[in-house]
């Protein structure tokens, strides 16, 4: 079982790249929704499919960081699930992805606006929670972008 646990957290293997794997996780979730959303995609799918992700990267970031540790840079679905939330209700095209990636890694890395915070919640719980925060606060920028039809 620790296995499927370790597939899941690392995203298919892509954490196992080593650094900049969060980056290529990030990428590799733009590309897919990119042809989910533009291909026709429901968009009751693109609330679901966070919710999904998270909770299952949740349960297997906490079944792993038993063998990892706190934390581990193996652990890629909470870029996935972050970038997801980030994506929420835009236009599936090149500059809201572009801009939608360079946003919600800004505030995964940095980390501001009590991200941090959330790291501080038990198990796979902080692992992902700091990421669904990032990608709320990317969505909501990108949202008044959308707006004010900045892009």
């Amino acid at each position: 079982m620790i296995r499927f646990h370790k597939i899941i957290a690392t995203c298919l293997g892509i954490g196992y790249i080593g650094k900049g794997a969060g980056t290529v996780a990030a990428i590799a979730t733009c590309i897919g929704w990119y042809f989910a959303w533009a291909g026709g995609c429901h968009s009751l799918l693109a609330i679901i499919i966070p919710i999904i992700i998270t909770l299952l990267g949740v349960w297997s970031s906490t079944v792993v960081s038993k063998e990892w540790g706190k934390d581990p840079s193996r652990v890629v679905i909470d870029e996935m699930a972050g970038m997801c939330i980030t994506l929420i209700s835009l236009p599936p095209n090149l500059a809201y992805l572009c801009a939608g990636l360079i946003l919600f890694r800004f505030f995964d890395i940095a980390k501001p606006f009590f991200i941090r915070r959330m790291e501080k919640f038990p198990g796979g719980w902080g692992i992902m929670l700091d990421d669904v925060l990032a990608g709320i606060y990317s969505n909501l920028l990108l949202q008044a972008v959308l707006w004010f039809k900045l892009l």
